[in-house]
């Protein structure tokens, strides 16, 4: 378990156990500007998935990147596994390395092939291995940064807005792939999404940010695979909805 950083004498936080995230008091700004992270405190538990919402500027992305550990923390902990991956909205593969090449990017061993085979193989692309990434669909390249990901074993998997830029039908695919990848590799996930949908029919827990605080943080206790139609789903629809300050008039 890596502690990222902690302020000395503030807070005395037990890491939590293998896989999970403990945030304790994390506050960022910029500059002298209002912080977009205000004394904020989030537990995500090993294995557990937990939805991110919340408008733009309530302080979703910069919270990904202290995470990934992109962006210093400079006042309050923050503790999560060593082993994590990032999945963002764009898909970022080298336009100059075959699929296969890009997905073991920077890894190193005689078996980088037999791994990028593998993992493209349970995203689906095991027939593109070779292609080129501009040959992709939008769909296929994310199907590729999610096996990038995948192939590093991370216990901790954070993903950013990754359906975001596709088509209402490869975004529904996306999402019953990757809720059938959390199944099989058991890793804690931290999903940034704008669509309460989607948090609904993926996470165990829903979080809405709001000036850098936790408005709601609703869990959602219904059995998988989940539906629209159902009375749980519109009821939890509803107040995910009304925490976002979306009502019906």
């Amino acid at each position: 378990m890596n502690v990222v950083a902690m302020a000395a004498g503030l807070y005395d936080v037990a890491p939590p156990r293998d896989g999970g995230v403990a945030i304790r008091g994390l506050t960022r700004r910029f500059g002298h500007g209002p912080a977009v992270l205000d004394g904020l405190d989030l537990t995500i538990a090993p294995g557990e998935f937990v939805a991110l919402l919340g408008h733009s500027g309530s302080g979703k992305s910069t919270l990904l990147r202290m995470l990934a550990g992109l962006d210093p923390v400079s006042e309050g902990t923050l503790s999560r596994p060593d082993a994590i991956a990032v999945v963002f909205q764009d898909s970022r593969l080298l336009p100059w390395k075959r699929v296969w090449d890009n997905v073991v990017l920077g890894q190193a061993g005689a078996d980088r092939r037999e791994r990028a085979v593998a993992v493209l193989g349970e995203v689906g692309l095991g027939h593109r291995v070779d292609a080129w990434p501009l040959t992709l669909s939008g769909g296929e390249a994310q199907r590729a940064a999610l096996a990038r990901a995948l192939v590093r074993r991370p216990a901790f998997l954070m993903l950013d807005e990754p359906f975001a830029a596709l088509d209402a039908l490869a975004r529904l695919k996306m999402q019953r792939l990757v809720a059938r990848l959390w199944t099989r590799h058991g890793c804690a996930v931290l999903l940034v999404t704008h669509d309460v949908d989607e948090a609904l029919m993926l996470a165990d827990r829903a979080i809405v940010l709001d000036h850098g605080r936790i408005r709601t943080d609703l869990a959602i206790p219904l059995d998988r695979p989940r539906h629209h139609a159902d009375p749980g789903f519109i009821h939890l629809r509803g107040v995910l909805l009304d925490a976002l300050g979306v009502h019906d008039d």
